[in-house]
Parts: C-alpha cells; sequence; structure tokens
C-alpha cells in the first residue's frame, strides 16, 4: 500500500478515535490535507484514495499544482476543493479570488474587500474563515480576538464572500490540557458570533501535532499535512 494512502487511514481513524472521545460525531469533521510543498503526483495519490479538500500556503506553487493536477488527471481535478491556508498580500488576491474555493486567513478588511469585489461573477461566493490570533503571539498572523466581532460582522455583509467561521493557529503546548485551552477560547468566540446572527458553521483548527485536543474543542476541519505527506522538505 502507498504511504500516503495508509498515512490517510491512520489519520482518519485518529479522527474517528478522538471525536468518539469527545462525544462527537466524526462526520461532523472535514479533513482538509494540507499538501503545500508536495507536488501534484501526492495530491492525485490522494485524491484516487478519496480526499477531497486540499490547503495551500503559498500562492504561485498552488497555481502551478492546480494546472499539473489539471493536465495529468482532469476528471480527478474537477472534483477537488482548493484552500487557500496562508497569509494574504493585497496584490495577490485576484488569483485566489479567482482560483480558490475557500480562505481560512482573511485578518484584515482591505483583503476581504478586495476578495469580495474580485471574485469572479460566474462562481458562487467565497468561503471564507477569519484567521484569529488567539495565543497573542507577536510573529503569529490573525486578527486579536477582541477585534474579531467587528471584523466578521464587516466580512458577512460583503456580496462576493460567504463568511463560514474561524480559524486559529495556537502557539505549541506540550499537554492536552494546554492544547485545548486556546481551542476553547475559539469555540467561545464561535459561539458568541453565531449568537450575534452569523450563520457560522466551520471552525478550522488543529493540526497533525494537537489535532485531537481540536476536536475536543468542536473543530468541524482539522488542517493535516505532515501527518498524511511526510516531513516537508523545502529545499526540494
Amino acid at each position: 500500500m502507498a504511504v500516503i494512502v495508509r498515512n490517510m487511514q491512520v489519520v482518519h481513524s485518529d479522527i474517528v478515535a478522538a471525536a468518539r472521545k469527545a462525544g462527537r460525531d466524526p462526520a461532523e469533521i472535514r479533513l482538509l490535507a494540507v499538501s503545500k510543498s508536495f507536488g501534484a503526483d501526492a495530491v492525485i495519490e490522494a485524491a484516487q484514495a478519496g480526499q477531497h479538500a486540499f490547503g495551500e500556503n503559498y500562492l504561485q506553487e498552488a497555481l502551478d499544482k492546480m494546472t499539473a493536477v489539471r493536465a495529468a488527471q482532469p476528471t480527478i481535478c474537477s472534483t477537488l476543493e482548493w484552500h487557500f491556508i496562508g497569509p494574504i498580500q493585497s496584490n495577490k488576491t485576484r488569483p485566489i479570488a479567482e482560483h480558490f474555493d475557500w480562505v481560512h486567513s482573511i485578518e484584515r478588511e482591505k483583503i476581504a474587500q478586495r476578495l469580495s469585489q474580485q471574485r469572479p461573477a460566474d462562481l458562487p461566493p467565497l468561503n471564507v474563515c477569519l484567521q484569529v490570533n488567539i495565543s497573542g503571539e507577536a510573529s503569529k498572523s490573525g486578527v486579536p480576538a477582541e477585534q474579531a466581532p467587528a471584523l466578521a460582522h464587516a466580512i458577512a455583509a460583503l456580496p462576493g464572500l460567504r463568511l463560514r467561521g474561524l480559524m486559529a493557529i495556537p502557539e505549541p503546548a506540550a499537554t492536552f490540557e494546554q492544547q485545548s485551552e486556546p481551542f476553547r477560547k475559539v469555540r467561545l468566540l464561535f459561539e458568541r458570533l453565531r449568537a450575534e446572527g452569523l450563520a457560522l458553521d466551520c471552525l478550522s483548527m488543529g493540526m497533525s501535532a494537537d489535532m485531537a485536543a481540536a476536536i475536543a474543542e468542536g473543530a468541524t476541519m482539522v488542517r493535516i499535512g505532515t501527518a498524511i505527506f511526510g516531513e516537508r522538505n523545502y529545499d526540494k
């Protein structure tokens, strides 16, 4: 059995186990395979094993990969869902709006406005998440939690976007309890925004090292790269 296929089976089993331990239905949790730094062949292998959604951090790499997948496997390519999960520069919003199905990393109203304006009229609204810097790290992207409600309401009003929820990348922590604390804060913010009338349904949180804690705190989408594709080699 190919390594990626075997790894995906393990990840799916881990999602099921974490969900059941938390008293949740595993079907509530989607797997986003983070394919950054891996080539089109890796995406195709995962797609052939049933993976539908792929996350990319770097725009040009992602566009090149989409082209390569389309050329090699046009039928498979038509079924895939592409998520942009990296920082967004103003001069990159148009191709993101044109080529992606989801964006998880909105942290400024200006970027949201540009994505909305540049979303092609023949495509459905772009699914977006507001990235929250829940740990308050100076080096991390994301809007501070206290500023998130105002920005969320502003994004929800934009016609070219559909605000789906929140995304967070907390500071790494050693124990399950330490991992759970920031995820709990994100969930509480999510619940507050829903109570304020926003139709949110996505909590994008949890990666290979802290997925179980994220699922215990309500994650509906986990972003898994290393556990599926292996360690990244950025010098390739």
